[in-house]
């Protein structure tokens, strides 16, 4: 067969063959081979399926009474089959079918019960096998973890037809939730915002949040993503068109916040080698960077802080990695070394997730378990500090006062977006690699749970090391540090210094948050890749090509945003950054997303699909909480934030107005992605009256391919008619 006639027959619509149940395996092959024997039956939508697994292909009997959410969500448009009308030269008046398509019948798919449709042999040994096919796969391992033996595509044109891959088993799938939960928004931002929060008054806004937003956000994300298969553009743009803004929103943030969390894992890195030297250079003030302001503390000598005084650890941080400038408006020049360790940051991101899943899957078996254990000992080890028992009061004991203010509710809402992944794409992007009929409700407990325990645990050993530094400084524990980004890099490496073999102790921890970190950046980055590949599927296969120049691309654009960081007065344009785009942000992105999926698009159309997924619908509590708890508190919590705005600062530095224009700039990058979406949607709706045109924006776009009217149970026509392959 020539290339002109494949393509020929590519372009003619195709038909569906229906196989029932058949005891002799090769008797039945012989009578598809035999021209005169009856025609197979034809479906009326004129299209072959393709079924995900064995267990699904007997369910099917005909497209228009197709029965079940798998088989029917799995359903594919495929290859062709030629037909002869009655009368034509195949000397049958049934529908026989060609002997090129007869030649079509797969030969990877079947168990002696069914058949799948695959593609026309190419040589007289795949014809052989097709006749005499090899022992088939036993019932066992003929399960959903399988994919029906996807065809291997050829080597050289591969590139070209882009897939949505699945997770190879269902481990791969919560070690990517987990790591992005258990990155760097535990470790580096929880002690962090919950210090600046005042400690025990943060902690019972996060859990009020946790039970409201967080875990019914994450299963709704999590249920959108894996109905759609598709990123958070193209998810939100067919469960609610009028809304597709806030997906494009949550692109926006992930990729301002892709720019700055690399410079965290650049400090990181600077750090992970910096401690293999003799002597770690943070516990003295005898280096050339240190200042008169220089204090060591010891408390034996039961003299507290001096005011203005600095730890060699304040002073490393500021003075030696980051060169910090007075203020905004003093820029400087680069601070090469750290330009040197983001590119470091940007070139492991970018190994990792060049294949896409199938790459970053297999780096989170390490950057996600290793660091529990070291976790734990770090745990026990901050248990045994002197004044660790002054530190974990503070964490654990609230004061009343501080939660009549806006601040700590803002802040814990933030960390429960942080932390989790939702709002910002990740959840529904990752859930869009699943199984149709995977139960994300036992994947939804399992991260919430195992974040809240994480922070739990990570908050314990950092309050426990600050309040070994307050016994140390002979002073309380609010007074210890300043609250800003750095509190991570100035806590932990003083405590550090202490311990016997503390390189080691200082390697081993620098270690452990580089994988957090990098499971944080593999998340938001694949974001970003996945949203555009949706988006732009055509001109990604016509320009690109290859999905590795894809992920270049955007790494580079990445690192190029994030080179600002690192200037002298970058830790400025940092916190600015993340006050605005990560904090004021998000509490409104995730109003909007609520109200797109529980109110235009339905909590109960949302109810039946979760129903068709998992086989049963979600409880009472989160219905409640979709429809009418989640959204009134999220509204409240942005309210309070725009009515009790504070300017950031940075310590004592006031920034200057046109930094905080600067500010709200990037924050209406995001903000301005709902309402102009919405206008466009609404201008390109059919109708003639403005009534019109609304109702068909807020209606879902249409989600099926099988040829039965009105079903939402199928792909998006947008998909590439290719199946998923399976990632192992």
């Amino acid at each position: 067969m020539n290339k002109a006639d494949s393509s020929a027959e590519g372009a003619l619509p195709s038909v569906a063959i229906r196989v029932d149940q058949f005891e002799d395996l090769d008797h039945e092959r012989l009578k598809l081979l035999d021209p005169s024997s009856p025609a197979p039956i034809l479906t009326p939508s004129g299209q072959i399926r393709k079924v995900k697994s064995f267990t699904d292909t007997h369910k099917i009997r005909d497209i228009n009474v197709a029965s079940g959410a798998a088989s029917a969500r799995s359903l594919r448009p495929y290859d062709q089959v030629t037909a002869y009308p009655d009368g034509s030269d195949s000397g049958t008046n049934h529908y026989a079918p060609s002997v090129r398509s007869l030649a079509s019948i797969g030969m990877g798919c079947t168990d002696g019960r069914k058949m799948v449709i695959r593609r026309v042999p190419t040589s007289p040994t795949e014809l052989f096998h097709l006749v005499r096919p090899p022992t088939p796969p036993d019932e066992d391992t003929a399960s959903h973890d399988s994919d029906c033996g996807e065809e291997e595509e050829d080597a050289e044109t591969v590139h070209l037809k882009p897939r949505r891959p699945f997770w190879a088993n269902k481990i791969q799938f919560v070690l990517a939730c987990v790591g992005y939960s258990v990155g760097l928004g535990n470790v580096w931002r929880f002690p962090y915002l919950c210090y600046k929060s005042g400690g025990g008054a943060f902690l019972i806004p996060y859990f009020i949040i946790l039970l409201v937003c967080g875990i019914p956000m994450l299963f709704m994300e999590l249920a959108i993503g894996q109905y759609t298969a598709h990123g958070p553009i193209g998810a939100l743009s067919q469960i609610c068109p009028l809304f597709k803004g806030a997906g494009v929103a949550s692109v926006v943030i992930s990729f301002v916040m892709s720019t700055y969390y690399a410079v965290i894992i650049a400090w990181a890195i600077y750090y992970f080698f910096t401690s293999f030297k003799s002597e770690v250079p943070w516990a003295s003030c005898s280096n050339r960077w240190n200042t008169p302001q220089c204090w060591v503390p010891n408390h034996n000598t039961n003299i507290s802080k001096p005011n203005g005084s600095q730890t060699p650890t304040e002073q490393f941080f500021e003075k030696k990695v980051l060169s910090m400038s007075d203020g905004i408006e003093y820029p400087g020049g680069m601070r090469w070394e750290l330009a040197a360790c983001l590119v470091c940051a940007w070139v492991l991101v970018y190994f990792a997730l060049w294949k896409s899943i199938k790459s970053s899957a297999k780096v989170r078996y390490i950057t996600t378990t290793l660091p529990f254990l070291l976790i734990i000992v770090f745990l026990g080890r901050s248990l045994t500090l002197d004044g660790a028992d002054k530190g974990l009061r503070f964490f654990f004991k609230p004061d009343w006062e501080l939660l009549k203010q806006s601040r700590p509710w803002v802040n814990a809402a933030s960390q429960i977006f942080n932390s989790i992944g939702i709002a910002f794409g990740s959840m529904i992007m990752f859930a869009s690699y699943n199984r149709f009929d995977n139960n994300f409700l036992h994947d939804t407990l399992a991260v919430s749970l195992i974040n809240a325990v994480t922070s739990l645990i990570v908050g314990i050993f950092t309050f426990a090391t600050i309040g070994n530094i307050a016994f140390e400084q002979n002073t309380s524990v609010k007074d210890v540090i300043a609250d800003s980004p750095g509190l991570l890099f100035v806590v932990y490496p003083q405590a550090i210094a202490k311990m016997p073999a503390s390189q080691l102790w200082a390697v081993l921890f620098f270690f452990m948050f580089l994988c957090l970190g990098l499971n944080s950046q593999f998340a938001i980055v694949e974001v970003v890749v996945t949203s555009i590949q949706d988006g732009f599927p055509d001109m990604i296969r016509r320009r690109l090509v290859y999905h590795e120049l894809l992920v270049l691309c955007v790494c580079a654009v990445s690192l190029l945003f994030g080179l600002p960081h690192i200037i002298h007065s970058g830790i400025y344009i940092f916190q600015l950054m993340d006050y605005y785009a990560a904090s004021l942000s998000i509490t409104y992105l995730a109003f909007f997303e609520m109200v797109a999926i529980a109110w235009f698009y339905g909590v109960d159309r949302l109810s039946k699909n979760i129903k068709q997924m998992t086989g049963q619908c979600p409880s009472l509590y989160f219905r409640f909480c979709w429809l009418i708890a989640a959204p009134a508190l999220l509204l409240a919590l942005w309210v309070a934030s725009l009515v009790d705005y504070m300017p950031p600062s940075y310590r004592q530095y006031q920034y200057p107005a046109w930094a905080q224009v600067l500010g709200w700039t990037i924050a209406s990058v995001s903000l301005l992605c709902i309402p102009v979406y919405a206008i466009i949607v609404i201008v390109r709706s059919p109708g003639t009256s403005f009534r019109e045109k609304l109702r068909n924006s807020i209606r879902p776009t249409s989600l099926c391919d099988c040829g039965v009217a009105d079903c939402d149970l199928c792909c998006s026509e947008s998909e590439p008619p290719d199946d998923k392959v399976t990632i192992t």
